[in-house]
């Protein structure tokens, strides 16, 4: 009988980890990965998917260590809505085709323990005109999991691959809109 009452948390447990992640509301940006004076926040992007690892020799010789390769994530719109995909470059795709790759600018450690830092990246489009071709810089921020695996990796197991799990929002800036001043001429005017 008692088994009954434990199944169903359980469940719900396991249901709720297995839900479409949705983005955290806006926090505050840490000075060091703010985005130019220039640029303003245009959307907010979940991600959920794996950093990818692999155990690699290193500079040390007979040692090995976990080496960052590439994230592989599925990313989602505010409403949980599937909507584009994060992969090696880094690069973020919308389901449009708009493609933009990231350059890291600047990183930080992130508040929570066990979970990847929180980044600045400048951002250039490398597709066609769609949602994501305006963005400037991206803020990789609120990571949950996502580190190097922190064992597992020896001389003898070289070669060997880790999918570590992550969660993060996106916060993809792009340029402010420029207001006409009440003193300028229309293009063209006289």
């Amino acid at each position: 009988m008692h088994r009954k009452f434990l199944a169903i948390p359980l469940a719900i447990l396991v249901g709720a980890c297995a839900q479409v992640p949705t983005s955290t509301p806006t926090v505050q940006v840490p000075d060091k990965i703010k985005g130019a004076v220039n640029e303003s926040l245009a959307m907010i992007v979940a991600a959920k998917g794996v950093q990818i690892y692999e155990c690699r020799a290193s500079k040390v010789a007979g040692n090995a260590e976990w080496v960052f390769v590439a994230p592989e994530a599925d990313l989602f719109d505010t409403s949980g809505k599937r909507i584009g995909k994060h992969y090696a470059g880094p690069r973020w795709e919308s389901f449009d085709g708009s493609t933009i790759a990231g350059t890291l600018k600047e990183r930080i450690d992130a508040p929570g323990t066990d979970a990847i830092p929180w980044l600045l990246l400048t951002a250039k489009s490398v597709g066609p005109e769609g949602s994501f071709s305006k963005v400037s810089s991206v803020q990789r921020m609120n990571t949950v999991g996502g580190t190097e695996p922190k064992t597992g990796c020896s001389s003898a197991s070289v070669g060997q691959v880790a999918r570590m799990p992550y969660l993060a929002d996106y916060y993809f800036l792009a340029a402010k809109a420029r207001s006409a001043s009440p003193h300028e001429r229309p293009a063209g005017a006289y």
